[in-house]
């Protein structure tokens, strides 16, 4: 069984405008890591892969752009936007 270092992250695809070419489906939930991209496209990881790190290890946003245990972000392929929320689960 793997060890869990960190907080856990999970993803969920908030929105889909257009239609994303790996399938990627509003709801959609995954467990990330620094190690595991959970199933999430490549493209999607590589951009989001710094935000996982931060909140898997204690990282924060300021006090006054919101929650700091979530974050919402876009994929690079903006004429098949996907937006992915990550929370940080304690």
């Amino acid at each position: 069984m793997e060890e869990r270092i960190g907080y856990r992250v999970v993803g969920k695809i908030k929105a889909v405008k257009g239609v994303c070419p790996v399938g990627h489906k509003v709801g959609e939930r995954f467990e990330l890591s620094g190690h595991h991209t959970g199933g999430l496209c490549g493209f999607l990881y590589h951009d989001v892969f710094p935000y996982i790190i931060m909140l898997q290890f204690g990282g924060g946003f300021p006090p006054d752009w919101g929650d700091p245990d979530v974050i919402a972000l876009d994929c690079v392929d903006k004429d098949n936007l996907v937006t992915i929320e990550l929370r940080r689960i304690k």
